[in-house]
């Protein structure tokens, strides 16, 4: 049989073995178990069990199937999962369903001004995804560009403090901070009126930078408690210059990854992947890659070298400002046989719902 080259596309696949070969992918997707000829027989499949065997092993042969453990049954590799991506998956609109959910979940985040608060949409967006697409959704957070109005640390009691910092355009980000021993309340004024005054009006991550260079000197105006609080609510806040440990991460939806888990492999497997989870500037260098691309992009194992040992496949698109400006990315990590025809619509609406929050505009 002449169907196949070493590294096919679809160009080099016949009828049949491209109809066997779709049979086999969009099954397997639906199941999560290998599929053999007989199930595509049964399915309606005009040919023998013979015949459709000597075509499964031609696409083995070829890279795009492969059968797991000792089974008969066939199921498709990364790069056949590429394959069917790129050239045969039909993807539909999202749900009229999920549209409105989406809408109703997120849209009470999108009243404008009132001092939006990006945590809470990021939060928002990323649980939504994941209870909708059924794996992990994940979010970073924007780089910020606003300058600042008015920064402030609030005591909470307990050791705690909350850092509050509202910009121009009206954002407010919280953070939840750990105070050393010794810090009072006139600590907390003086750091608050020290960071006030120096960065307001300017963008954080402008002010991030420059202060590093004058904070040897802020310590002679402030006590040891003070400037040290000053230096970890600087570190506190999303917002910097693309590095990734000055952005936000936010996963939400693990435990949806364990759902899958049948076997002693695919624990292992969700081991290594919550292991890479924890890789935040790796996975913030991953979604601002999606960015770049301004559309929905979709990495397969080892396409991504943080998830070649997990096997996990990533969905993501950029979620955008009204002028078209990338905010930052959102997106869904699951087992490689996701439902691609239904997360990439999901994720695609949501990028689009929480850019026009994060926008200001009404959804």
């Amino acid at each position: 049989m002449s169907l196949l080259y070493p590294s096919p596309g679809l160009a080099t696949l016949d009828a049949r073995a491209r109809d066997i070969f779709r049979r086999v992918v969009e099954t397997y997707l639906e199941t999560g178990d290998p599929v053999g000829s007989h199930t595509l027989a049964r399915a309606g499949l005009d040919l023998s069990p013979a015949s459709i065997r000597n075509t499964m092993q031609a696409l083995t042969q070829a890279g795009l199937l492969a059968s797991p453990h000792a089974s008969a049954g066939r199921a498709p590799t990364h790069a056949g999962l590429r394959l069917f991506v790129d050239g045969l998956l039909e993807v539909g609109d999202i749900g009229q369903e999920e549209r409105r959910e989406i809408d109703a979940r997120l849209a009470v985040l999108g009243a404008k001004g009132g001092g939006r608060n990006v945590e809470e949409a990021l939060d928002a967006a990323s649980s939504l995804l994941s209870g909708l697409a059924g794996g992990a959704g994940i979010v970073a957070s924007p780089v910020r560009e606003a300058g600042v109005r008015h920064v402030e640390f609030v005591a909470l009691g307990g050791g705690q403090a909350l850092a509050v910092l509202v910009a121009d355009d009206g954002v407010v980000e919280n953070r939840l901070m750990n105070l050393a021993p010794g810090v009072t309340p006139s600590t907390l004024q003086e750091a608050s009126n020290f960071l006030s005054a120096r960065l307001k009006g300017r963008p954080l991550a402008e002010a991030r930078h420059e202060m590093k260079a004058e904070m040897e000197a802020a310590r002679r105006d402030l006590d040891a408690a003070a400037a040290r609080l000053v230096e970890d609510g600087l570190a506190a806040w999303s917002g910097g210059a693309g590095g990734g440990h000055d952005r936000n991460l936010i996963v939400r939806g693990r435990g949806n990854l364990l759902q899958d888990a049948r076997a002693a492999e695919d624990l292992e497997r969700v081991r290594v992947l919550f292991d890479d989870l924890e890789q935040k500037e790796q996975l913030i260098g991953l979604l601002d890659d999606v960015g770049a691309a301004q559309g929905v992009r979709i990495y397969i194992g080892a396409e991504t070298r943080l998830f070649s040992l997990s096997g996990s496949a990533v969905i993501a698109a950029p979620y955008m400002s009204g002028r078209q400006r990338v905010l930052g990315a959102i997106g869904v990590i699951g087992p490689a046989r996701l439902n691609y025809a239904r997360v990439i619509p999901l994720v695609d609406y949501t990028a689009r719902v929480l850019g026009r929050i994060l926008d200001g505009q009404e959804t």
